[in-house]
């Protein structure tokens, strides 16, 4: 009985190396496929809110960490710097509209630096379907109305839906989400503009601790 318990252990045993060292194998040889492939969708968003064609640099390797209440909360949110010629152009900045109708939505906002918005796209969003998720790019064109609009100041009237005066198309039933995608961008544009003198201060990403 204890020869064939021990017989089976050690059957177990093997299976459990072999699988183990199987898998470590297969997570091996397919880690840098998949870095590749997340690269890939990354460059591909980042093209949807900065034109390829502004930049020469790669702006997924110029990336830094910026906190700020006007990103829509205190969280740590990622800024991709494009460059031409070495030149700053533009940079792309993860944002956050806290105050959509059914919670926080996550935003990706090209700009330049003079404060004229070069592209949008919603990452994330829980919003009513057939109403609020028409701020997504996958369901309507809305988002694109953003593009190529330059926000003067924090008080510029036309950075509002038209329901509250501005020049924004709000949705049949359904204001609360467009509002706060409107003025998150609007604050995230406004807050590029001041971003270029504090480059060398920002922490890069990958190196928080």
């Amino acid at each position: 009985m204890l020869t064939t318990m021990r017989r089976h252990a050690v059957t177990l045993a093997i299976f459990a190396a072999l699988t183990t060292g199987l898998t470590a194998v297969v997570y091996h040889l397919t880690q840098n496929a998949i870095s590749r492939q997340v690269q890939e969708q990354q460059k591909m968003l980042l093209d949807q809110v900065i034109p390829a064609t502004l930049y020469d640099n790669d702006p997924l390797h110029e990336c830094y960490v910026v906190t700020n209440d006007a990103l829509g909360n205190t969280a740590p949110h990622r800024v991709f710097i494009a460059r031409k010629g070495g030149q700053l152009i533009a940079a792309a900045l993860e944002s956050t509209a806290p105050d959509g109708y059914s919670g926080s939505i996550q935003l990706l906002i090209g700009a330049d630096f003079q404060g004229t918005v070069l592209g949008t796209r919603v990452i994330e969003q829980h919003e009513t379907p057939g109403l609020g998720d028409k701020i997504d790019i996958h369901v309507s064109n809305w988002i694109l109305s953003f593009t190529g609009k330059t926000v003067q100041g924090q008080n510029d009237p036309r950075w509002a839906v038209k329901k509250d005066g501005g020049e924004f198309d709000q949705f049949t039933g359904a204001t609360i989400t467009p509002r706060a995608v409107v003025n998150a961008v609007k604050r995230s544009t406004l807050f590029l503009k001041t971003l270029p003198p504090r480059l060398a201060t920002l922490t890069r990403c990958g190196e928080i601790q």
